[in-house]
């Protein structure tokens, strides 16, 4: 499996991109909704559902974006790469569940969310909101080249220029 020690800077910017533009999305309906403003029940209620089924499903999209990220270089202690891998694998295979991961230290009180081990997964637009940023700033911060894409394949170091 390769993996991925540096992402070029306009890679990372399509994604935020990307990101930004669901979220700006996701107010747009909102607004167009009238939230708070209408009297239909069930208008209110399908948005209330929508919300966590979307922002959740908005972190596994976050997250495979730089799936396969080093994990020697996101580190293990508990920051916001660490904190969207534990959440994605908790909503893909404990449904929707924080589960403890073996080998991140995540804790609570340092993390973005705060969540512990046994609370459910539901994700806000303001919790998302967080979350991406914080993890944008970390994936820049340990991964960024503005060159190359560098691939540990089997102890060997390749470098490969990334296609636009």
């Amino acid at each position: 499996m390769l993996c991925v020690s540096k992402y070029p800077q306009d890679y990372m910017e399509r994604c935020r991109s990307r990101v930004t533009l669901q979220l700006v999305t996701y107010r747009d309906l909102i607004a167009a909704t009238g939230r708070h403003q209408t009297k239909d029940p069930r208008i209110s209620t399908a948005v209330e559902l929508f919300e966590p089924v979307f922002f959740n499903n908005m972190l596994l999209v976050l997250d495979t974006y730089f799936c396969h990220r080093s994990r020697t270089i996101e580190g293990k202690e508990g920051n916001a790469l660490n904190e969207v891998r534990v959440l994605g694998n908790s909503i893909q295979e404990n449904k929707s569940v924080l589960a403890a991961h073996k080998a991140i230290k995540l804790k609570p009180d340092t993390s973005v969310l705060k969540l512990k081990p046994g609370d459910p997964i539901a994700l806000s637009e303001a919790d998302f909101s967080h979350l991406s940023k914080a993890f944008f700033d970390e994936i820049e911060r340990r991964f960024e080249d503005q060159i190359t894409t560098n691939f540990l394949l089997a102890g060997l170091t390749y470098f490969i220029s990334v296609p636009e």
